[in-house]
């Protein structure tokens, strides 16, 4: 094996747990936005549509990813949404001029055809409703033709709609980034704060066994954070289960040692929250521990300029359309392992979004669907991530970069599966220039062996994937090898590396 001057070294102990992986940490994101809905996973004329107009193509990818759980209909989208606009016969539905991002909504696609397309998927959904231009009663009328079973306005007109059963949706957010300006309805964190415990006072009247995401802060730079999840908290700590967090990141300075090490900040953002969530615990005197729903984060900056010459009140516009290169796959790599590694807190999260919008999934319209730089961490992660995330013991060479000081060069993360025998090493090496020999002490895992040893690197950090065209893509047959109970690794610079270990059966 090559040897370069840059080592680290792991100890990864089966002892050393922080907490199950709730599979939802691979969540998604669909919200009626640019071609996310239409040209994306809707498109009654492509050759691969399904009876119901849905292209059949882009399911299949959204399975190849396994996403446990898909957040709609937004988004900023939804503080402005009449969801009874979206349900009955379709022809009998009304466009409407879509406030947030300035487009036509033709309704064509609404709640139950969504649903419908996600459970295909092997998705469930996470609802959101609107607490921008609607409120109390909008929320619970939706909770009842969702969940009711029947025998009631709401249920009863879901059955007329050919729904016999309820949904059941589980998961519901109250709004969406009620702390923005740039929100329909924004309201100031008191104004919020009892508008969603009064919401889900009347949302769980109707259904006790749904679970509720407050709204969290948009971004770790919102001049009201943390104050605002301090402030909401104060009335809805009783009445929710998760607060919500939400970023995105670019690298518009074009300062890549810098832009791979914007997962620190998302590191510190999950940490400031926790810690807020926590303060509120203790003046509560509760015993309820506030857990996190990250749903919104993903590498977004590329189609800024774009977007800003898009023509108002069109219908699906290419809105937001992030083309991927290699660099962004590793830091959306590092996002991950943010998040295993706060798997006790975390418990959901969704990248934003699934198809065209900021997406792991393109598509041509009437054409192709392919796959982005970001499809193949978020879909290794979502394939090979579930169990136990683990503490691993790691020491790295470390560097400084404009924004971060002691930034380790070597980013992981390690999940054990203990009812398949598996164990997961997931490994960015954020160096650009130089190879890292890794050194793992796994010698708890008696009897593994190597599965295999996934590697995605290119020598452009700027490179591509096009329709027909995917220049980054992983490949098995990476250097790691077991001996004695030590896994070594060549992780190659500007390197996403997943190593798998199975017990010998």
């Amino acid at each position: 094996m090559a040897t370069t001057g840059l080592k680290a070294r792991m100890i990864v102990d089966k002892s050393f747990r922080i907490a199950e992986v709730d599979k939802r940490i691979y969540g998604s994101f669909i919200e009626h936005l640019g071609r996310a809905v239409y040209g994306g996973i809707y498109e009654a004329s492509h050759p691969s549509a399904d009876e119901s107009g849905f292209r059949k193509d882009v399911k299949e990818l959204v399975k190849q990813l396994d996403v446990p759980i898909i957040r709609y209909p937004g988004g900023n989208f939804v503080s402005g949404y009449n969801w009874e606009d979206g349900v009955g016969p379709v022809e009998s539905r009304p466009q409407r001029l879509e406030l947030a991002w300035r487009t036509v909504e033709p309704n064509e696609v609404g709640t139950n055809e969504f649903i419908k397309w996600a459970k295909e998927a092997g998705s469930e959904v996470m609802m959101a409703v609107n607490l921008g231009t609607r409120g109390i009663d909008a929320a619970r009328n939706l909770v009842e033709y969702c969940n009711h079973p029947g025998g009631s306005r709401y249920s009863d007109l879901r059955r007329s709609h050919g729904v016999e059963q309820p949904h059941r949706i589980k998961t519901w957010c109250l709004g969406n980034e009620m702390d923005g300006p740039w929100q329909i309805g924004h309201k100031t964190a008191e104004e919020y704060g009892r508008l969603a415990l009064e919401s889900a006072k009347a949302m769980r009247l109707i259904d006790p066994d749904i679970e509720l995401v407050s709204c969290g802060s948009s971004s770790s730079a919102m001049p009201t954070f943390p104050e605002w999840e301090a402030t909401t908290l104060d009335h809805t700590y009783d009445a929710v289960d998760y607060i919500s967090l939400h970023q995105y990141y670019g690298n518009r300075d074009n300062d890549t040692p810098n832009y791979l090490a914007r997962s620190m900040d998302m590191d510190h953002f999950i940490h400031t929250v926790i810690s807020t969530c926590d303060y509120i615990k203790a003046k509560k005197r509760s015993k309820k521990k506030m857990m996190l729903s990250f749903d919104e984060w993903n590498v977004w900056y590329h189609s800024n300029e774009a977007d800003s010459k898009i023509e108002p009140w069109t219908i699906a516009p290419p809105q937001l359309e992030d083309i991927y290169n290699f660099e962004d796959a590793l830091l959306v790599g590092s996002m991950l392992i943010t998040f295993l590694r706060h798997a006790d807190r975390v418990k959901m999260a969704c990248l934003a979004q699934l198809v065209n919008v900021i997406a792991p999934i393109m598509t041509e319209n009437n054409g192709r669907a392919w796959k982005q730089t970001i499809f193949y961490p978020y879909m290794h992660a979502s394939q090979f991530g579930r169990g136990v995330s683990l503490m691993p013991v790691v020491d790295s060479p470390k560097y400084d970069a404009k924004d971060f000081t002691d930034v380790p060069y070597l980013d992981s993360a390690v999940v054990y599966d203990e009812a398949e025998e598996a164990l997961t090493i997931f490994a960015v090496n954020r160096h650009l220039s130089e190879a890292l020999d890794l050194t793992c002490d796994v010698r708890s895992f008696e009897g593994y062996s190597i599965v295999e040893h996934i590697v995605m690197e290119h020598e452009d950090l700027k490179a591509v994937n096009g329709p027909g065209e995917e220049k980054v893509a992983p490949r098995s047959g990476g250097s790691a090898k077991l001996d004695g109970g030590i896994v070594t690794a060549h992780l190659g610079k500007a390197s996403w590396n997943v190593i798998r270990l199975r017990k010998a059966q």
